[in-house]
Parts: C-alpha cells; sequence; structure tokens
C-alpha cells in the first residue's frame, strides 16, 4: 500500500478527478492534484529501515466555494488515519477562475519484506 494509492481511493470515494503531478485532461470544476513531496526511510541502531515516511501534497481546484470540499476531505482523511500536516488556502486563479488549497499529509508505512 502506498500513500498514492490510499489518496486516489479517497478521491474516488469523493467522486473527484484526480491525476498525480499534473492534471492532463480537460479540467473540470473541481479535481485533485497529487503531488510527492518524500519518502523517508526510517533507520535504527542497526542501520537498516524498517519504515518509511510518505508524503504528498493534495492541491484541491475548485470554481465556486471550496469549504464544503475541503472539509470533507479533511474528513475522510481523519477516517484513513492519514496525518495531516497542513493545510492553507492559496488564492483565487483570476484567469481559470479556480480557487486552490492544498493540504500536505503523511503515513508511515511498514516496509514489506
Amino acid at each position: 500500500m502506498s500513500l498514492l494509492s490510499e489518496l486516489t481511493a479517497i478521491a474516488g470515494e469523493l467522486k473527484l478527478p484526480v491525476e498525480t503531478g499534473v492534471f492532463t485532461d480537460t479540467a473540470p470544476n473541481q479535481y485533485l492534484v497529487l503531488t510527492p513531496i518524500i519518502d523517508l526511510l526510517e533507520l535504527h541502531a542497526d542501520n537498516l529501515p524498517s519504515g518509511e515516511v510518505q508524503e504528498v501534497r493534495i492541491s484541491l481546484f475548485v470554481k465556486g466555494s471550496y469549504t464544503k470540499l475541503k472539509n470533507a476531505l479533511t474528513r475522510a482523511l481523519l477516517r484513513a488515519e492519514i496525518t495531516i500536516t497542513d493545510r492553507r488556502y492559496n488564492g483565487h486563479e483570476n484567469d481559470t477562475g479556480y480557487h486552490q488549497y492544498t493540504i500536505d499529509v503523511a503515513k508511515y508505512y511498514e516496509l514489506e519484506e
């Protein structure tokens, strides 16, 4: 399991189109872009990693009010036990009409053998 796959599943539950990195299709009125930030291997005394922390930036783009969708996404992330490390409004894009809101998330995964 990876954080990107969990986030893609959450987007599906919320009926939100999602892309990784950049949206390539004609953009709908609301969608998500997932950008991987970091994959950190946790080291212990033996210098062998036992798990990794994955972090992803979720960019929510919405024409119109974004508040209801932001709150639904936040609740879904918390239900999935995904840690929210930052949330911020990035502004309104006058040329496209989208509000952009970002949520940075992280989750620890045990390394599979």
